[in-house]
């Protein structure tokens, strides 16, 4: 391997001195400088790289001049990754003779560039252009990395704030931590560690850890066990909003988890489900996702229907994307767009809560050299816009990768092997600058009980966008802990609906239009009531204009859920009922509260329920239930519920 590019760089040398007029075969008319070189060839040859720089740095003993020695010698170093000495060597033979072998500016700005020696990567770069004999791929590649020469004595010119914060050692330990993956609420974080592995094929092997928030200090990190921990690897994590889903990427299909582990191809994408304290045993997600390539690094969104990853199924290492249809399978996945994918690696692709803002590696796109961080930002019309490169020192002359952001928009985590730490690649966090941040988000935590007994509830939720009656979210309480949490993406209005079959759904509205500065929770625990006569809702998203009772066109998420509701369980009867504040005469709110009902009653009656199912009165002000001497009070009053009557 090494000697094939000497023999390469010999003939190449050999031919340009006889074509300039030389008649000696080599540089030198030194014997004793000939034959250490010629000892040297034969030792590196045979791969004994001490012996060979012995021979070629006795051999310049002899003739200092010796340029072929000193060429040799920088091939040397690089192999021994021994930089500066080979920079050194390459530009000895260079200002020796300049014109014999042009190649080496190539070689000398390739080293330089990957070590951050822009100023020099960029001088030697341009002269390897000048030379006519240059390849085309040499040139292709030399004009790509003048161009992150450039942007990277600009970037450092201009550096981001950047004070990284080590996790700390509940988390870090001497071995490597990389990948991780955070809940919304920022409680529970997941990652990667390689532990050593005496009955693993290569001594090692990799498995997930977690750890718990306690008093604002990560908890210890803890195995998170089987079944998803196996004697394989199980790396790339991504963990849904609530901690209830994981997806991950496992590579060995050899019985690890029983036929469920079967892979369709190198590495696969597989999902696990956590029920309390528990995690099922994990499925491969299956095709069209996984196929007989190499599939990885997924990055589930928070609203559950859609899921980034990596695969190498088009010849090159691209970013996918893949939705989930009401049929709950994942449909074939889309490659993203070129303001995202070049020809080069893009990899550890995030998606953020807002699910606007994709933040992901490449070495494609113009940058520090090696693997970069970048954002891009959907635009109106649902196209990833033009990759942003994070800026230095974020990102370096080395590779930088598996950046997660909070849903806040405010921490970043990623892993590093910087000095200080604890050994290996620990997880790091770091205030995010805002130019980079994604969109604010906040969230609504909670639990799912019945009201009557207290008993911890599977329910469905669902969050509407009320403007675009599209839905943002859907998902599920866990079946054990009826606990929930939903992402909120901050600066719209939404519509909340919880249901389980045999239960009056519950309904809540959240106003976040112009909300763009805080991201403070909803914390709200949900009591969810038996169907049964008596029973009430109040429908918090029924809409009326002041004084008016035409049903506003955001009231139609909410009524279509009561029109499901109702041909769901079509033996049920319900009264409608209008209420208003005190603002007003009694007689008049009487009106209008009856008037709103009454839109309510025609509405679900021109969706085909029978007139004989529905009542609909007004009540006015009467059954006030909160303090009309508020604003917020007279707020809670102006509303439409529905009773069961049988």
């Amino acid at each position: 391997m090494f000697f094939s590019k000497i023999k390469f760089i010999l003939l190449f040398i050999l031919f340009s001195i006889t074509s300039i007029g030389y008649s000696q075969e080599l540089s030198t008319s030194s014997k004793k400088a000939k034959k250490a070189f010629e000892s040297g060839e034969v030792a590196y040859k045979m791969e004994d790289l001490d012996a060979a720089e012995t021979y070629f740095l006795e051999s310049l003993e002899h003739d200092p001049g010796f340029f072929e020695a000193y060429i040799l010698l920088g091939e040397l170093y690089e192999q021994q990754k021994k930089d500066s000495n080979a920079v050194y060597a390459y530009k000895k033979a260079i200002s020796i003779n300049s014109e014999i072998y042009p190649p080496a500016y190539f070689f000398l700005a390739n080293i330089e560039y990957r070590n951050g020696w822009y100023e020099g990567a960029k001088m030697h770069y341009t002269s390897y252009l000048d030379y006519e004999g240059a390849s085309k791929e040499g040139k292709a590649n030399a004009r790509k990395n003048l161009l992150n020469c450039d942007f990277a004595l600009e970037a450092i010119q201009h550096p981001v704030p950047f004070k990284p914060i080590n996790l700390g050692e509940k988390v870090n330990t001497p071995l490597n931590e990389y990948f991780p993956c955070l809940t919304a609420d920022n409680q529970t974080l997941l990652f990667t560690r390689l532990l050593l592995d005496n009955n693993s094929f290569t001594g090692r092997q990799e498995d997930f850890f977690i750890s718990g928030k306690s008093d604002e200090n990560w908890a210890e990190a803890l195995n998170i066990g089987s079944p998803i921990n196996t004697v394989y690897n199980e790396g790339a994590p991504s963990l849904s909003a609530d901690g209830n889903t994981l997806i991950f990427t496992a590579c060995e299909s050899l019985n690890g988890y029983g036929e469920n582990r079967t892979g369709l191809g190198r590495c696969d994408l597989f999902k696990s489900e956590r029920y309390g304290a528990y995690w099922s045993t994990p499925e491969n997600i299956g095709r069209p996702v996984n196929s007989r390539y190499w599939e990885s690094q997924p990055s589930l969104s928070a609203d559950g229907y859609s899921m980034y990853f990596v695969s190498n199924r088009n010849d090159n290492y691209d970013i996918y994307v893949s939705y989930l249809g009401n049929n709950n399978e994942w449909s074939d996945p889309e490659m993203l767009n070129d303001n995202i994918n070049t020809s080069g690696y893009e990899g550890s692709v995030f998606i953020h809560p807002d699910n606007q803002t994709l933040y992901f590696s490449s070495d494609g796109h113009i940058g520090m050299g090696g693997m970069d961080i970048f954002l891009s930002r959907r635009d109106s019309n649902g196209d990833w816009g033009p990759a942003k490169n994070l800026g230095f020192p974020i990102n370096t002359h080395k590779d930088e990768n598996s950046i997660l952001i909070t849903a806040d928009g405010h921490l970043a985590l990623f892993a590093s092997d910087r000095e200080a730490g604890f050994g290996g690649l620990d997880l790091y966090s770091f205030e995010l600058y805002p130019e980079a941040r994604p969109q604010f988000v906040t969230y609504l935590k909670g639990i799912v009980f019945d009201k009557e007994t207290k008993k911890k509830l599977s329910a469905t939720f669902e969050l509407t966008e009320l403007k675009t009656d599209k839905i943002a979210t859907k998902s599920k309480s866990n079946p054990k802990t009826g606990g929930f949490l939903v992402c909120l993406p901050t600066d719209r209005n939404y519509a909340l609906t919880v249901s389980k079959e045999g239960y009056l759904f519950y309904s809540e509205n959240f106003s976040l239009s112009g909300s763009n500065t805080t991201t403070d929770p909803f914390l709200k625990d949900i009591p969810l009531q038996k169907i049964k006569a008596g029973e009430k809702v109040i429908l918090k998203n029924i809409f009326f204009e002041t004084d008016q009772y035409d049903l506003k066109n955001e009231s139609l998420t909410e009524l279509s859920k009561l029109l499901t509701f109702l041909n769901n369980n079509p033996g049920i009867k319900i009264e409608i009922s209008g209420h208003t504040d005190n603002v007003g005469t009694p007689e008049y709110n009487k009106e209008l509260s009856r008037n709103r009902a009454k839109s309510v009653n025609d509405y679900l009656v021109k969706q085909g329920i029978d007139q004989l199912r529905l009542i609909y009165k007004g009540c006015g002000e009467a059954q006030a239930i909160d303090d009309n001497s508020t604003e917020e009070g007279r707020a809670e009053n102006r509303r439409t519920e529905f009773k069961i009557i049988e």
